[in-house]
């Protein structure tokens, strides 16, 4: 994620993704905005998601504090929206349309959730609606990992793996992350 992140440094609109989005860099100037937001700060989001999994094997409650709180900022008021934003103008149709407006919406759902679960000392609750909203977070490495996986065993057209992959993204993960909440594993 890291790489492709890199990819966007400096900005450029002729790179990667940006070349399939040339009709919204060239009719909505704000287009571009939203989507190095949503870049930058995912990776970010990431981050901050893996580490606070981590203070609980090193039990550092301030460590895990301050990077949930870098975590909930960045997806409440930069990255959900943002992916939003973007998720309008999803290739493949109203079917990815549809997957990526929604996903943004529980992903923003969950993590503000958690958030106040946390404030009202629910602790228990709050790391259930976590663990939702880093399965959310996950599908940006998801959605890569099930493409490869089509393209090299089915070698379906670029706008079919994108509609699938828009569901496969996300789906799997909150669907493992319920059944693991539902069998008290988190």
């Amino acid at each position: 994620m890291l790489e492709i992140t890199l990819e966007y440094i400096p900005v450029k609109k002729e790179v990667s993704f940006l070349m399939i989005k040339q009709t919204e860099v060239a009719e909505r100037p704000e287009y571009l905005y939203f989507f190095y937001t949503h870049v930058y700060t995912s990776i970010f989001v990431l981050l901050s998601g893996f580490s606070a999994i981590l203070r609980k094997d090193f039990g550092i409650k301030k460590f895990h504090r301050n990077s949930g709180k870098i975590n909930i900022f960045l997806i409440l008021i930069l990255a959900a929206p943002s992916g939003i934003y973007m998720g309008i103008f999803a290739n493949g149709g109203l079917y990815s349309k549809v997957s990526f407006v929604l996903l943004g919406g529980l992903w923003w759902f969950s993590t503000f959730k958690a958030y106040s679960l946390a404030r009202q000392k629910k602790f228990n609750a709050h790391k259930q609606w976590m663990w939702r909203s880093f399965a959310f977070t996950l599908s940006a490495i998801t959605l890569r990992m099930w493409k490869v996986i089509l393209v090299s065993i089915f070698h379906p057209g670029p706008m079919e793996v994108y509609r699938i992959i828009a569901w496969l993204g996300w789906i799997p993960n909150i669907l493992l992350v319920e059944y693991l909440i539902a069998k008290k594993y988190l």
